[in-house]
């Protein structure tokens, strides 16, 4: 990343509602929903997972208005500011967040109630731990139509592997907090959680910002 980028950019914070956050938001949201407008269904039904403060599910709804958008977070806190986001873009078709906790099977939505077209997480991985994507794969295997798909973007590792130097950069300075659950990871570790449980890799789509979409289907 460049060093303009770098002094522009608020310290590295995960919490939903922290300045890093929305900027991180702001800056990838639109070449995601480029990317989204071409492989989205023209109709059906969306789950975001750890939506945050909604900032990218409140971008995205009004540009798909036959899609039904349901956010979601573990963190109950946010929720009303995913409500205040809804508001202001006056967004139809985002429902109200719902609970799912992707270690709490007993939180996740019931099949029988809604299936989804589309599953979707953005910038999620390189401040949780990999554990996660064994509850994004039995999310999926769940709810998940026949035909659907999980998009899932961020930056990672490729068979073990920085893409570029900045990410490799990125990847340290993430990891100088020495927060056990923070850093990248690598594809093949998404990949063989989600094989497990029945999700299959598609495509790998390179983004900007050294970034990427994985799209993952049933097997």
């Amino acid at each position: 990343m460049s060093s303009t980028v770098a002094a522009d950019r608020p310290p590295i914070d995960p919490y939903p509602l922290s300045p890093y956050v929305a900027w991180a938001g702001n800056r990838n949201r639109d070449p995601i929903l480029h990317v989204f407008k071409e492989i989205f269904p023209q109709s059906g039904n969306v789950l975001e997972l750890a939506s945050g403060a909604g900032n990218h599910i409140n971008h995205f709804a009004p540009h798909f208005p036959k899609l039904q958008f349901q956010p979601s977070d573990y963190n109950v806190e946010v929720f009303e500011t995913i409500k205040q986001n809804r508001a202001d873009q006056k967004n139809v078709n985002v429902a109200d967040p719902i609970k799912i906790d992707l270690t709490a099977p007993a939180s996740w939505p019931d099949p029988k109630v809604r299936l989804y077209d589309v599953i979707f997480v953005v910038n999620l991985f390189q401040v949780a731990p990999v554990a996660i994507a064994d509850g994004i794969a039995q999310v999926a295997a769940r709810v998940l139509t026949k035909d659907g798909f999980v998009a899932i973007y961020g930056p990672f590792k490729v068979d073990g592997k920085y893409t570029t130097q900045s990410n490799e950069a990125f990847d340290k300075e993430i990891l100088a907090p020495k927060v056990p659950e923070w850093g990248l990871i690598d594809v093949k570790d998404l990949e063989r959680s989600a094989n497990a449980h029945g999700i299959a890799l598609k495509k790998i789509l390179d983004m900007p910002a050294n970034n990427f979409i994985l799209v993952f289907g049933r097997a």
